[in-house]
């Protein structure tokens, strides 16, 4: 009966993404109440969905009971449940913050539905080309968030993402194709048994398909050098949109390419393809630490986060070149937290901006005393993504180190260490930036006034100069304490996704 939950989570947020608009035009506001019912409703799917895979293991969903590959398939398992989990939680979380700084419009709430179901769907498919079109509604409605602000800076930001998005889309449509040519199915599972039967792993279409996708992919994720994007749209979209689109966007991009590398392709199309995972690693450690190096650069504060990702989702590419199991589960681990990490990062920016007009890292100064628990969360989450014991973001990168130092494949142990020394030095570097926010929270020694509320570019921006609302603030300290709890469950994700890990490395 669960199985149910999973086409539901999606069409429901889909369908009523047309009802603030719809009754908007006779009621005002209407958007924010119905996005709150239906993102409740989404945690308490992804709750039931994911205590079911859990616990019981995974399951299926044949949509209009037509049987895969033929059918479209929706699947649930311990990779997709946390991922799924991951989405409906900071969507909530999110809606929370923007009922108070904005943007508040119906046509706000109608983006933000459509997105949530997109962000599902994503984590939810079972066939490549109903990724292709969950990926595009995703950008699609991202595209248009950006732009929320209505200024030329956010419209030229939107545009540069729309570019950049679609070029990346097609080239992932491109690879599909080759992938169908060889194989002649679409449905995930179904295509890794038909590589091997009607093609092989060192086939140039499935050689030529595994390429293009990557290439994609690397495009949405934003790996350096094809990054670009990423800090503009972060920095110029409204704050509550920079918060959702940093913590789940990218994040889905990156869920998919593990997905697809791990479930469709497998292991051993890795193992039968040196060069290709040759580029993977060397693409990731750059990324990793050029990311790293241009975070350090920065003084606004949104585009020194937007550079992190660049680094973060270095090292989760990494993992899956890496093709080992250790790594992959620090990959899933720091997928997870770094979602979780720069949902709490730009939720914290979000209410300094707002209370104090705080956007770049001068502005800081000494805001410990007057926001001492939005700068102290704010601190604890730093310290996370740089890697400080015990929180999510080392746990993540213990594990790919350890992984990449253990990998004896196709890379051999040289390129493991390299990986491992690569992300050392992005912790340092990541060390370097976040201390200097938190140097100027605590120790400026600037006597400041309460300063004017920045509007963040939507309707009904409501936070009050000088002061940090209440619900957000509380969803931001309950973020840092999460970030740190999961630092105690090594053992615990080691075990709920065991099943997956030894399913892709059996």
């Amino acid at each position: 009966m669960t199985d149910v939950l999973l086409p539901l989570s999606i069409a429901v947020p889909i369908v009523a993404a047309t009802l603030p608009l719809a009754l908007g035009l006779r009621y005002d506001e209407v958007g924010w109440p119905i996005a709150a019912v239906t993102t409740l409703g989404l945690v308490g799917s992804a709750a039931a969905v994911a205590f079911e895979v859990y616990t019981g293991g995974p399951f299926d969903h044949e949509l209009g009971g037509f049987a895969p590959p033929i059918g479209i398939e929706l699947v649930a398992d311990e990779l997709s449940a946390a991922v799924f989990l991951l989405v409906a939680l900071v969507s909530a979380a999110t809606l929370v913050l923007s009922r108070v700084i904005g943007p508040r419009g119906n046509a706000f709430h109608s983006a933000y539905l459509l997105l949530s179901g997109g962000l599902v769907g994503v984590s939810l498919t079972g066939d490549l080309f109903n990724l292709f079109v969950f990926l595009e509604i995703v950008g699609l409605t991202t595209y248009a968030l950006i732009a929320a602000d209505r200024s030329g800076a956010s419209a030229y930001a939107s545009l540069k993402y729309l570019v950049v998005g679609t070029v990346g889309a097609s080239l992932y449509l491109v690879g599909v194709g080759y992938v169908f040519l060889a194989t002649g199915t679409l449905n995930m599972a179904d295509v890794s048994v038909q590589i091997v039967e009607r093609a092989s792993y060192t086939d140039p279409l499935v050689q030529a398909g595994f390429a293009f996708i990557a290439v994609g992919f690397a495009l949405k994720i934003a790996l350096f050098p094809v990054h670009t994007w990423q800090p503009d749209a972060y920095q110029r979209a409204p704050d509550a949109v920079t918060t959702l689109v940093a913590a789940l966007v990218s994040t889905a991009s990156a869920y998919a390419l593990i997905r697809v590398t791990y479930s469709v392709f497998t292991v051993d199309f890795l193992a039968a393809n040196d060069a290709i995972v040759t580029v993977i690693l060397l693409v990731s450690g750059v990324s990793i630490l050029a990311g790293s190096a241009l975070a350090v650069m920065q003084s606004d504060l949104k585009r020194m986060f937007a550079y992190s990702s660049v680094a973060q989702f270095g090292m989760i590419v990494a993992a899956v070149g890496i093709a080992d199991e250790t790594a992959l589960l620090g990959g899933i681990v720091h997928l997870v937290g770094h979602g979780l990490l720069k949902f709490g990062l730009f939720c914290g920016l979000a209410l300094l901006a707002a209370g104090y007009g705080a956007r770049r890292v001068e502005d800081l100064a000494s805001l410990a005393r007057d926001a001492p628990f939005a700068s102290g969360a704010l601190a604890v989450l730093g310290l996370a993504l740089v890697g400080i014991p015990p929180s999510v973001g080392f746990l993540g990168k213990w594990y790919i180190a350890l992984g990449a130092v253990r990998s004896a494949g196709a890379t051999g142990g040289v390129v493991g260490v390299g990986i491992a020394a690569v992300i050392l030095a992005s912790t340092l570097f990541t060390l370097a930036y976040v201390a200097r926010v938190i140097e100027r929270l605590y120790f400026a020694g600037v006597e400041r006034d309460p300063g004017t509320a920045v509007a963040d570019g939507g309707s009904g921006d409501a936070a009050v100069p000088g002061t940090i609302p209440t619900a957000p603030l509380v969803v931001l300290v309950a973020a840092a304490l999460v970030a740190v709890g999961l630092g105690f469950a090594g053992a615990a994700f080691e075990t709920l996704l065991d099943p997956y890990l030894s399913e892709v490395f059996a």
